[in-house]
């Protein structure tokens, strides 16, 4: 009988000893979770923070680029307040419109070239259809409406355009 109390005894202990090691697993597996965790909001508020700072700076870039152009928009309406020279003006106007596409193109804005090219949905939207002069040019762009633009490839704004029918 007291072989059996003493075995008895022996597995109560063993069953006290692996409760113990699965609280103590437990406890370790909740405080890895809750560092993880910590962890990992940390990494989503930086990883914010510096979104917005990236943001931002392209931001503060694209204004610096564009603080000549008004410099030179400004000068422009210098000169034709004290100028009545038509050719003049224009010279000034293309000199600022030059500018200004040179350094849009600088940061991968590219014209669509619609005019004469087939409708492509991908890239135009059809504002409205007119009988098509010839044969040929149903389904070709016949005029634009307003310009469209792509940004490193993906459109950002579709071209307006009228269709030939």
């Amino acid at each position: 009988m007291n072989e059996q109390l003493e075995e008895a005894e022996e597995k109560l202990k063993d069953a006290t000893s692996q409760a113990e090691q699965a609280r103590q697993g437990a406890a370790d597996a909740k405080a890895d979770y809750l560092r993880l965790m910590a962890e990992f909001d940390t990494f989503r508020r930086r990883t914010a923070e510096e979104k917005l700072a990236l943001v931002s700076s392209a931001s503060a870039d694209t204004i610096k680029g564009l603080l000549p152009i008004l410099d030179d928009c400004e000068i422009a309406l210098a000169a034709l307040e004290n100028s009545s020279d038509a050719e003049s003006a224009k010279s000034g106007t293309q000199m600022i419109f030059t500018k200004l596409t040179t350094f849009l193109k600088g940061k991968g804005l590219e014209r669509i070239e619609a005019k004469g090219a087939d409708f492509d949905t991908e890239l135009h939207e059809a504002v409205t259809t007119f009988p098509a002069p010839s044969e040929d040019q149903k389904g070709k762009v016949i005029d634009v409406v307003q310009t469209g633009y792509t940004l490193g490839g993906k459109v950002l704004r579709y071209a307006k355009v009228v269709v030939g029918a």
